[in-house]
């Protein structure tokens, strides 16, 4: 018999075009799937590809009765109820270890565009083009980057790659964490605590695995230790960032600037962060190229054959 395997989001057409040894069915709603259309379209499955935004809840998995794997698409897996999963022996898969480069151009790229007032001169060139007179020594001045300090909370694999990018534009790095890492000596990258990080850091960059003791790491007290010339970027997870306080210090001008690719109750994105000029702000794009997103369908299809064919997952979160 032929295995039931749900797709609870839209994938690359190659991606899809692999699952035909399988019966599948998959949600083609443009909204982020809910957790009653998850309950209507798993009950019988085998299997759950799914993208980190699917609330995979206790119901959901006690509810599928032939479930044996869900594949996360996606490092995280912060919504799946994986305890639950255990206690079910259901599988849970995720695909690590692929969103490394990607991220790390991002979260350069959100530098660049912050500390040069890249989107801010785009928006002044497309809607108010008639405040640009010509080139004068004063106008639209931003910050170099060479010669500043990076501080990288959590140097994983994605913070090490941000940190050789970071090194060939000059940057002095230091970054804090559990412990030192032995990567580090390549950019000759200082361990400190992460109230040193916070006071000596012109730019700070978030890329610690999330975990909900991380939940406001970035709070009104703590973002007041940072230079008030000094930007934020999170390319991580968007709780770790108390939002409400970092839009007041950029309002106030505790801080010069900010840079999110996350957001603290994604998928909104706050009203007033959208106002602010001293902002950019990115759709939770950290990992969404096309090379990548390609691989972390071929992972949690690889996953999902293992389980499938009675092996052990490739993957497993637990």
């Amino acid at each position: 018999m032929t295995a039931s395997v749900f797709v609870a989001g839209k994938l690359l057409p190659e991606t899809m075009k692999t699952l035909g040894k399988w019966d599948v069915n998959a949600y083609t709603g443009e909204e982020n799937i809910t957790e009653d259309e998850l309950l209507k379209n798993t009950a019988e499955v085998d299997a759950i590809i799914c993208p980190l935004s699917s609330p995979i809840t206790a119901n959901v998995l006690e509810s599928a009765k032939n479930l044996k794997i869900v594949a996360n698409i996606g490092a995280g897996f912060d919504n799946i109820d994986v305890k639950k999963a255990q206690e079910l022996g259901i599988a849970v898969t995720n695909t690590p270890d692929v969103s490394t480069e990607a991220t790390a151009e991002l979260t350069l790229g959100l530098i660049l565009d912050v500390a040069r007032r890249i989107s801010e001169g785009d928006r002044l060139c497309r809607e108010t083009p008639e405040q640009f007179k010509g080139w004068a020594p004063t106008f639209f001045l931003g910050t170099e980057l060479s010669g500043k300090t990076l501080g990288i909370i959590g140097l994983g694999r994605i913070g090490q790659a941000v940190a050789k990018r970071a090194a060939a534009f000059g940057m002095k790095i230091i970054y804090s964490g559990h412990n030192p890492k032995e990567a580090a000596k390549e950019w000759d990258a200082e361990f400190v605590s992460q109230e040193e990080l916070l006071e000596q850091s012109d730019v700070v960059t978030v890329h610690a695995a999330y975990n909900p003791s991380l939940k406001h790491l970035l709070n009104e007290t703590t973002l007041k230790t940072m230079k008030s010339s000094a930007f934020l970027i999170n390319a991580a997870r968007g709780p770790v960032v108390e939002e409400a306080a970092l839009i007041h210090a950029l309002k106030t001008g505790v801080i010069a600037g900010a840079a999110l690719d996350v957001f603290e109750f994604e998928p909104k994105i706050g009203t007033e962060l959208g106002k602010l000029d001293n902002v950019v702000l990115t759709p939770h794009i950290g990992n969404a190229t096309v090379e990548t997103r390609t691989e972390m369908g071929q992972i949690a299809i690889a996953n999902v054959e293992a389980v499938l064919a009675g092996g052990e997952p490739l993957h497993s979160v637990y």
